[in-house]
């Protein structure tokens, strides 16, 4: 696990599939994302450099976003987070809805999975659950955003105060040339599409990624000109 520094209170926590984001306020640390199963150790030694671990959220169930999850909460007592349509994948109660590949996208998801581990994995034994609107207290006020498409109950975090942006996988950047680019493996690609432009329309000036190296300065019109290049995609 790779952990580097965006902003003083800002770092991401990269893997081998996937990453996610620690945010400090004073002594009080967020993680934004669980990582794969398995990293919950390498996590809490990280967040533990910064400060009490809080709370997770999670902007969705995949296993390389949530996976963690469970064990980390049990490792340090941190509350779990997760938008309501997505909560009974979370907890394991039932099996989250599989994306809707488009054809090129197979062999990229075949070659990620290779890097997961296989088998169970602990479950967070508690779960708050997010809606819409809901306002955390972290980042001076961090708003939920609902952003269905990538799954039923995907989540950003917009922290206004800050400028940043947390979008999970309603957004990425290509691990070719860094571009700006709808989130793949969806279970709704129109329904992600419109979520990227409801995002877009905010006003970040950095953007935090599932996948990708974030966008640290300007990413409000990184977003908008990435968006206004998929008008028409359908």
């Amino acid at each position: 696990m790779d952990v580097i520094e965006i902003l003083p209170r800002l770092h991401l926590l990269r893997f081998a599939v996937g990453q996610a984001y620690l945010w400090r306020d004073g002594d009080a640390v967020t993680l934004v994302d669980a990582g794969p199963p398995g990293a919950a150790a390498r996590i809490a030694a990280a967040a533990r450099y910064l400060g009490t671990l809080r709370r997770i959220v999670l902007t969705h169930f995949h296993v390389d976003h949530a996976g963690g999850a469970g064990e980390l909460s049990a490792l340090t007592g941190a509350e779990v987070l997760a938008h309501r349509l997505d909560a009974a994948a979370v907890r394991g109660e039932v099996p989250g809805p599989p994306p809707v590949f488009e054809d090129w996208e197979r062999p990229l998801h075949e070659k990620a999975a290779g890097l997961l581990p296989d088998g169970d994995f602990a479950r967070p034994e508690r779960l708050t659950e997010l809606s819409d609107g809901d306002v955390l207290d972290f980042g001076g006020g961090a708003r939920v955003v609902h952003v269905p498409g990538h799954t039923d109950g995907s989540i950003a975090l917009h922290l206004p105060r800050y400028g940043v942006l947390f979008t999970g996988d309603t957004v990425a950047a290509s691990p070719v040339d860094g571009s700006v680019i709808p989130g793949v493996f969806n279970l709704d690609r129109p329904r992600l599409l419109d979520s990227f432009r409801r995002l877009a329309a905010l006003d970040p000036d950095v953007a935090c990624f599932g996948h990708g190296d974030p966008v640290n300065g300007g990413a409000s019109t990184v977003l908008r000109r990435a968006a206004d290049r998929r008008t028409d995609a359908r």
